[in-house]
């Protein structure tokens, strides 16, 4: 059999819960559903940075943050080999559609033979879907991917027909590739959606009743979860004005709607692939480079490494992959590995693993800013431990017990080796944590109860959790 073609699809802000082969029970995704049903579905993979450009750079050069040194979307890419360029030099067509938030150039290649370029800023000089905009006839549109500042978590109705909506033009243009290439190619179709503001087309924001839409999830504990950045994020994002239950209800709506829409899209780009005979010799990767909140927590946006914003949808689907669920931790760093396997193609360093082996023991690591406004995260098959620097605050999440996500386990006594156990995972991971005194700066270290600052009185230990009800006492018996 001939190399087989790649097709990457990558969604910007998808948390993985969003899709029906996730467990949604509300949003249809039957494109794919179908994929995942083909192939392999990880269940518990995860961004290296929960922001757009810092998980780009990881997922197209198998690096994580640290190592490329991008920490945030203002943060250059760094140079050297990518996975488009490890392609391109072994006989795959590239060629690239859509978002790609390169930097600091926006229009590089990196890698890529061609690209349909569609950033969400961006003149008709520079991008290709804004010119071919304008020369449908609409180029009095100021806005088409939605209207942000004040208005960047405001549902809105596009302003253009569904055949000329962003995504319908990632589809399209995915499409137009297809028909002229026989493979093997390595096609990366990259959509905006959904990422705010959640503007579908109509009659797609229809799709889904606001009204009906469930609540978001606010566990009585959830403050306790937060870092500087979900309040930070809430504020410039204009969602710090109190809580609108049937405005947030249509956020929720119109953000499954373009869901939704994305899948229909991905379905069309499928079927000309088995059209063109060339579907079951492609190897389909699909992922998010980060999720959203969604009002969980009561945040909007990402930054954070709980799963409404961290965890991601990772699906391999086709020759080389076996169908069913994976529960073994996976993320963006293992697409190289995994595509360039997929290719025959040696691997270059990597921080990945090929995702045709996955490591059910394996420790994935995620990091966004450095320093003392860093936030990382430990994310193993149990147990979630995530350092925020600006908070000073240490936090541990039980995966298993507590798969919602609503208790930090971080200052409770009982679980204090597992902490120190983390901490020490992260401190030897990342150079920035090298020298942290986490007891010190976090105030977790076990007191006793009743006695002078350093006498080692024996009646008892507490543990201190600044944002729990209530202290936790252990009594140590001799």
């Amino acid at each position: 059999m001939s190399r087989p073609n790649i097709w990457l699809i990558l969604c910007d802000q998808l948390r993985a819960d969003a899709l029906g082969c996730y467990g949604n029970p509300i949003v249809e995704t039957p494109a794919i559903d179908a994929l995942a049903a083909r192939g392999a579905l990880f269940r518990s993979a995860y961004t290296p940075s929960p922001v757009c450009v810092p998980a780009r750079a990881s997922l197209i050069t198998g690096r994580e943050p640290y190592v490329n040194e991008c920490y945030d979307n203002g943060s250059p890419m760094p140079d050297g080999p990518t996975l488009m360029s490890e392609l391109t030099a072994a006989g795959y067509r590239t060629h690239g559609v859509g978002k790609m938030h390169f930097t600091p150039d926006g229009d590089a290649l990196r890698g890529f033979q061609t690209r349909d370029s569609e950033e969400e800023f961006g003149t008709t000089e520079s991008d290709d879907y804004l010119a071919w905009v304008r020369d449908q006839g609409f180029g009095h549109v100021e806005y088409p991917h939605g209207l942000r500042d004040e208005m960047y978590y405001v549902p809105q109705l596009s302003q253009l027909p569904a055949e000329l909506h962003p995504t319908t033009w990632v589809a399209d243009r995915s499409i137009d590739f297809l028909r002229t290439e026989d493979g093997p190619f390595f096609l990366w179709s990259s959509f905006i959606a959904p990422h705010p503001p959640f503007t579908p087309p109509a009659p797609w924001h229809q799709r889904y009743p606001a009204s009906l839409m469930p609540d978001p999830q606010l566990p009585l504990s959830g403050d306790g979860l937060l870092t500087a950045y979900n309040r930070l994020q809430n504020r410039y994002k204009y969602r710090d004005g109190g809580r609108d239950r049937r405005l947030w209800q249509l956020i929720k709506s119109y953000y499954y709607a373009s869901v939704t829409y994305v899948d229909h899209q991905i379905g069309r780009v499928v079927e000309e692939l088995k059209r063109r005979g060339q579907f079951e010799n492609t190897v389909i990767v699909l992922t998010a480079d980060h999720g959203e909140f969604l009002g969980d927590y009561g945040c909007f946006g990402k930054r954070s490494f709980l799963d409404a914003a961290a965890r991601v949808p990772m699906i391999c689907s086709g020759p080389g992959f076996a169908p069913g669920p994976v529960d073994a931790p996976a993320g963006l760093v293992d697409v190289l590995p995994t595509v360039l396997t997929t290719a025959g193609v040696p691997i270059p360093a990597t921080d990945g693993v090929p995702l045709q082996n996955p490591e059910r023991d394996r420790v994935v690591f995620g990091q966004f800013q450095q320093g003392e406004l860093g936030l990382y995260a430990v994310i193993t098959d149990e147990w979630k431990y995530i350092w925020s620097a600006p908070d000073a605050k240490e936090y541990l999440i039980d995966r298993r017990r507590d798969p919602g996500e609503t208790v930090n386990h971080a200052y409770n006594i009982r679980v204090r080796d597992t902490v120190v156990e983390l901490r020490g995972q992260a401190a030897k991971h990342f150079p920035d944590l090298a020298e942290t005194d986490f007891d010190t700066l976090s105030a977790n270290r076990p007191l006793i109860v009743g006695a002078a600052p350093g006498n080692g009185g024996r009646d008892g230990l507490l543990a201190l959790d600044r944002d729990a009800d209530a202290a936790t006492i252990v009594v140590q018996w001799d």
